[in-house]
């Protein structure tokens, strides 16, 4: 087991922009994963499974649902409080922050949102302690990037509805107790649906060969004449809509998670630059590694600037989709140039687990593209400047 010797980096000052109870709260969670999750998250990526002892740390940390009211099992927290809780997690690793943020923003968030009081009491409590793990059903064999050409359906069978179909690539899928899925009715209006684990024809195989977010649990959600009784349709929102508002908040915990691995990835090149002795001096002393840790820095810095206050939008309820597309295409990519780079700094000890860098680097390949691609955030950003709607 390694060290986690991770110093936060703040260049423009922007915890004074943080109140006292944030900072709490961040330094709470990264206090816990130095201790509990850093120390073993290379092992157990490596056999690509998820520590799922890790659950109910996860929980007291506010990793599940922090947004949530407190009536409900959540926090209460803002949503600047949910975003720190992101970045600490996905510095430690994408796949920790993928498996709180999809129980969130992707399960508790629409039964507290489109669900009814009854729902509400029966999953939120249980979500919120880490007693149930839940998976999003809205990705398809064939509809990733157009979730509405979805062939997932049910019918009205009189007392129950009976689902069928099948969705893939689905964080926390293989050890879910209730799956949110998103099926559309015999006139081809999509509903969002609690599934539980022990329904008949519900099945939830693994997906193996990964070679990215490995210490995330992902698989399919298969129906094969699925029983749903009529009171486990969300019965407040229908329409795409729907589950796009969901992955708006699981895009925003993404910007912050992004972030998150950026820093982690400039410290370590940081030390390493410091530490690493080539012609007589340390490389930080080379124009070039100079340059290097300059415009990390720099990015990072923007990156923070431009979600904290996507933060505030969000906490005033102000934040538009396409803002929240902005920053998660923004910093997913400048956490990946600069997980690069930092590879290149240090050296051949960069492809080694000793460092995680190149541990980064994978899982941001999956995080580029998941939850609206690299290049469908673009065109969100398009549609919005433009008015003219790319997609068809």
């Amino acid at each position: 087991m390694k060290t986690d010797l991770y110093q936060g980096h703040d260049y423009y000052l922007m915890d004074e922009l943080l109140s006292d109870e944030h900072k709490l709260i961040r330094d709470t969670a990264r206090a816990w994963i130095k201790k509990e999750v850093s120390p073993i998250i290379e092992d157990y990526y490596e056999r690509a499974e998820f520590p799922k002892q890790i659950v109910p740390g996860l929980a007291s940390i506010g990793g599940f649902g922090p947004y949530i009211p407190q009536e409900y099992g959540g926090a209460g927290l803002d949503q600047i409080s949910y975003g720190l809780i992101m970045q600490e997690l996905e510095r430690c690793d994408s796949g920790l922050r993928s498996t709180s943020s999809v129980q969130s923003s992707l399960v508790m968030y629409p039964i507290w949102k489109y669900g009814n009081e009854e729902q509400r009491k029966k999953y939120l409590p249980k979500l919120a302690s880490g007693e149930f793990i839940g998976s999003f059903g809205l990705t398809e064999p064939d509809h990733g990037s157009n979730p509405g050409g979805m062939v997932t359906n049910f019918k009205d069978m009189g007392d129950h509805y009976l689902l069928n179909g099948a969705k893939m690539w689905i964080s926390n899928a293989p050890f879910c107790d209730v799956a949110v899925v998103w099926a559309k009715n015999e006139e081809g209006r999509i509903w969002g649906l609690v599934v539980e684990r022990g329904m008949e024809g519900f099945t939830t195989p693994e997906t193996h060969g990964k070679l990215s977010l490995r210490a995330s649990a992902t698989g399919e959600l298969v129906f094969d004449n699925v029983k749903v009784p009529k009171e486990n349709l969300l019965p407040n929102k229908s329409g795409l809509g729907a589950p796009l508002g969901c992955l708006d908040s699981a895009r925003y915990g993404i910007a912050w998670g992004a972030i998150g691995v950026a820093l982690d990835c400039y410290d370590s090149a940081l030390r390493y630059a410091k530490e690493r002795t080539q012609f007589g001096k340390p490389i930080a002393a080379f124009q070039l590694q100079q340059k290097k840790l300059a415009e990390m820095i720099t990015e990072i810095t923007k990156a923070q600037l431009l979600t904290f206050r996507l933060g505030q939008l969000k906490n005033e309820g102000r934040a538009t989709s396409a803002q929240i597309s902005m920053a998660k295409r923004n910093n997913v990519d400048m956490a990946l140039k600069i997980a690069r780079e930092a590879r290149q700094i240090h050296g051949a000890m960069g492809i080694t687990n000793e460092y995680s860098i190149m541990r980064h680097m994978a899982n941001l390949e999956s995080v580029i593209t998941y939850e609206g691609t690299h290049d469908i955030h673009l065109l969100i950003t398009g549609f919005d400047i433009t008015g003219v709607n790319a997609f068809k």
